[in-house]
């Protein structure tokens, strides 16, 4: 064999060893999380499943399938079925996370055998008992724009609602979700938990510091005797929409964490 021949030879090795490298990174990078592979997004009072989306797409990226539930906040019956509904759909186990109201919601509906995990963000972690309506009465937060109108139904005033739900988001946004908000009905604000999920699933917390609609102290109370994994982040109530970031590692924390004899699909 010439020199030339050799160079060439090896200069063939090394082309084919640097592309067999690259294959097995793209594959690594592409590779399904271990542990739960499927979440499910609740949505909280005042809003839709829409504010997800940056959550959502970070999670897609990382090999995630999500569902975001719209529980239509009529009641909480309502709002129980439609997010068993995106559950069973899952067909297999998945963390359930929730946002404010959205907590109350995964409290109970979290019972389903196919969750494995709970993930609160500002959220109602309610024991046996309580309401979101109890939460607030014992210690309130700081908005006073939470009004009922005639027909059971309660709002946050449109010019307080950026200042007091969503103050880290920008203006544009936060003015669309004010005009579009979902109102939220005095029986899903009132009803009482009876068998909180978080006393037998493991359990995740994301505390916002700025929350104007939950106060901060309540969220860490509710964490901490849910026994959470807890963060805090110096959010607004919407910490989810000004945080995806951390929102998601939060999530992923909690799948990649939980293993369950049906984790694989």
């Amino acid at each position: 064999m010439t020199k030339s021949n050799g160079v060439v030879t090896l200069a063939a090795a090394l082309m084919g060893a640097v592309l067999l490298l690259e294959t097995t990174m793209n594959i690594a990078a592409a590779a399904p999380p271990t542990g739960i592979r499927n979440v499910v997004l609740v949505h909280g009072a005042f809003a839709d499943g829409s504010g997800w989306e940056s959550v959502a797409k970070i999670l897609e990226r990382d090999g995630y399938t999500v569902s975001v539930a719209q529980p239509p906040e009529t009641s909480y019956a309502e709002d129980q079925k439609y997010t068993k509904a995106a559950i069973d759909a899952m067909g297999g186990p998945v963390v359930l996370v929730g946002h404010s109201y959205g907590g109350s919601i995964i409290s109970e509906a979290g019972n389903d055998p196919n969750v494995a995990a709970l993930v609160y963000i500002a959220a109602f972690a309610l024991d046996e008992g309580d309401s979101c309506a109890s939460i607030e009465q014992a210690r309130p937060q700081a908005s006073k724009a939470f009004k009922a109108d005639s027909n059971g139904n309660w709002w946050i005033e449109r010019e307080h609602f950026a200042a007091d739900f969503a103050a880290d988001v920008p203006p544009a946004e936060s003015h669309y979700m004010a005009i579009s908000q979902v109102p939220i009905s005095t029986d899903a604000f009132t009803h009482k938990v009876t068998s909180p999920a978080w006393k037998t699933k493991p359990t995740w917390y994301m505390v916002a510091t700025a929350d104007r609609s939950i106060n901060p102290d309540q969220e860490r109370m509710m964490a901490k005797r849910a026994n959470a994994k807890t963060v805090e982040v110096n959010a607004s109530h919407v910490a989810y929409m000004s945080h995806p970031k951390e929102t998601a590692k939060l999530i992923e924390e909690a799948a990649s964490s939980t293993h369950t004899s049906t984790s694989s699909q």
